[in-house]
């Protein structure tokens, strides 16, 4: 009997123990790892959402940068981590599209992670030099099929953002533009504005100030809703293209195995992050606007998406990593 009654009680630790770490979670300082560069828009919100959880959880919690190799190596170094909530990994598109243009990644956005929450979706704005000889989407399109591979838009690279926006854009409108890979967004947006390329696919926040001085000109955002930066210039699907959109996301993700209870609280406290008015209005003057998931299945299924879009994509235009 006393046998059995051992065995019945370790049954029921176990059977509660997921349950029992959520309530106690977290415990100690938890990290959010960003792979990407300082100072960029997933190193800005997540110190954002960080400093806003800190206050919920009671604990800190720290954004650490371990960027490089298209953020392979911050990528690869959560993935290694215990699955216990306390190191998690900023995200962006780049985690759901590079396994698809580089042999090996190191690691399967699908199998070896698992969804906290999105964090926010910035709108892409396509801009040409204004010495273009257009001023809407369906002008330049019409130029475009005038003038099939000559007009150059630049890049931060093969399939970063731009690139696979000025992809799905040309696939969608039917005409062809030469791609210009560049090694960053700085030295590219350089050449826009000096002409020596004709557009680019940028992310609102970043295109704002040459757009608003004159410097380029807007032609349309790549959302599904108009930017409250510029809310007098289209969309691309009101510009003529419809159905298209292309934005870019954030998000937060745990290593693979993480207790769906401890995932579920975070992404609870990220719900209320994003709601904080003050947080939100300092994202919304920067053309950055916070979202949270309404569920962890919602994310994952948001994630999965972009897994396989983009890898239909990156086989149909050959993209390949630089």
């Amino acid at each position: 009997m006393k046998r059995i009654a051992i065995a019945v009680a370790a049954a029921l630790i176990t059977t509660a123990t997921p349950a029992v770490l959520a309530q106690a979670y977290p415990s100690k300082p938890v990290r959010i790892i960003n792979p990407l560069a300082a100072g960029g828009n997933v190193d800005i919100v997540a110190r954002g959402i960080a400093e806003q959880l800190t206050k919920s959880l009671g604990h800190q919690v720290l954004v650490e940068n371990r960027p490089g190799a298209s953020a392979l190596i911050g990528t690869r170094y959560v993935k290694g981590q215990p699955a216990d909530g306390y190191t998690i990994l900023a995200i962006a598109n780049t985690f759901a599209r590079v396994p698809a243009i580089i042999t090996d990644p190191g690691y399967d956005p699908l199998k070896d992670f698992t969804g906290v929450s999105q964090t926010c979706d910035i709108p892409m704005v396509l801009v040409i030099n204004p010495a273009l000889p257009v001023k809407t989407v369906k002008e330049f399109i019409a130029l475009a099929k005038r003038r099939p591979g000559e007009l150059t838009y630049g890049t931060a690279g093969a399939g970063g953002t731009g690139h696979v926006a000025a992809e799905m854009f040309a696939q969608q409108a039917g005409i062809k533009m030469m791609h210009v890979p560049y090694k960053g967004n700085a030295p590219a947006t350089t050449d826009l504005v000096g002409g020596q390329i004709m557009l680019m696919f940028d992310q609102v926040s970043t295109s704002a100030g040459y757009i608003k001085a004159g410097r380029l000109r807007g032609l349309a955002v790549t959302s599904k809703k108009r930017s409250p930066l510029f809310p007098e210039m289209p969309t691309v699907d009101e510009a003529g293209v419809k159905g298209f959109e292309d934005t870019t996301f954030n998000g937060l993700v745990a290593p693979a195995g993480t207790p769906r209870e401890i995932l579920e609280k975070l992404r609870a406290e990220v719900v209320k992050a994003v709601a904080v008015p003050a947080l939100r209005e300092r994202f919304d003057r920067n053309g950055i606007p916070l979202v949270a998931s309404n569920s962890l299945d919602e994310y994952n299924a948001f994630i999965r998406r972009h897994v396989e879009d983009f890898a239909k994509l990156a086989k149909t235009a050959g993209i390949k990593a630089n």
